[in-house]
């Protein structure tokens, strides 16, 4: 057993909470929407994540909003939202659900409300 591994990288391990891998960096701050309205997934792009998304967008169709989903991947700017378990859903700058994965009537409250 050595001490010191002099010269050996050590092999990162990063992953999401729910244990993928992916973790780039698909966010593009250039997106704007039609209808005034932000709307961000944060996560790594894990199944959950993908799922909360899709329900997002089926969501959004249902109440007739024209918005771009932004999914955020990088773990520094989940981080900024102060976001520690995945995935999120970031309704015009605010976390309005983490740690969930949100049914297509729950989503649909939040974006009436978000909306005013």
């Amino acid at each position: 057993m050595a001490l010191f591994n002099f010269g050996k990288k050590k092999e990162e391990n990063l992953s999401c909470c729910c244990g993928s891998k992916d973790t780039s960096v698909t966010a593009n701050p250039q997106i704007t929407n039609t209808d005034g309205l932000n709307v961000k997934i944060l996560g790594s792009g894990c199944a959950k994540c993908n799922q909360l998304e899709a329900v997002t967008k089926a969501a959004l169709e249902q109440l007739g909003i024209e918005a771009v989903i932004d999914h955020v991947t990088d773990f520094g700017e989940i981080a900024a939202f102060g976001v520690m378990v995945t995935p999120a859903l970031v309704l015009n700058g605010k976390v309005v659900a983490c740690g969930k994965i949100l049914d297509t009537k729950e989503v649909k409250e939040l974006l009436q409300k978000a909306r005013g």
